[in-house]
């Protein structure tokens, strides 16, 4: 029977040095990616996870409002996203309101979602603009709407110069939206 050597290679010898460079190699692959992580006060702000894909809040321009504005159109005075319904997808609440050249057109606040194809649609109005009120400040925190609203306390005050205020919320309870105010309505 015949032997045959084969022969010395270096990479099959392993040493303490080597196991200690692998380990350092290692440990840097892990550092870099802990710090590649995205950040999650950033993206809570404008999506919501469902499965592993992001998902946007509804676009509150691609929505066609429910104002009698004639051929002047509306705006969107403000937004706010967040998820109200704890579904894990996120809404948008809307200000929106007639865009008048001057004066303090009557605003309504909308709740959208994304509508089973692509445009947003309304699910609820928490407030109409029927009702004559303008909207001070909008957000959304933890689930609840927060407004500061501006109305009249009659119709000889000009419609320029709202006179009384009130902070309310509204909060998806029992699979609608709540309307609590935060203080008694006061002149402004």
């Amino acid at each position: 029977m015949q032997t045959s050597e084969l022969p010395d290679l270096a990479h099959t010898d392993s040493k303490p040095l080597h196991w200690l460079a692998t380990a350092t190699a290692m440990a840097a692959v892990v550092a870099a990616a802990g710090m590649l992580q995205p950040d999650p006060v950033a993206s809570a702000s404008t999506t919501a996870q469902h499965g592993t894909a992001p998902v946007a809040a509804p676009d509150p321009e691609r929505v066609v409002y429910p104002l009698g504005c004639g051929g002047t159109g509306s705006t969107v005075a403000q937004q706010a996203p967040g998820d109200l319904d704890g579904d894990g997808l996120p809404e948008t609440v809307a200000a929106v309101h007639c865009a008048a050249g001057s004066g303090t057109p009557p605003s309504g606040i909308y709740v959208l979602t994304r509508g089973s194809g692509a445009a947003p649609r309304i699910v609820a109005t928490l407030v109409d603009p029927a009702q004559e009120m303008s909207v001070g400040d909008l957000s959304v925190r933890d689930g609840v709407v927060s407004a500061t609203l501006f109305g009249y306390s009659s119709a000889d005050v000009p419609r320029c110069c709202p006179d009384q205020q009130e902070k309310v919320t509204w909060q998806w309870k029992g699979g609608a939206f709540v309307r609590s105010a935060q203080a008694a309505p006061t002149s402004a």
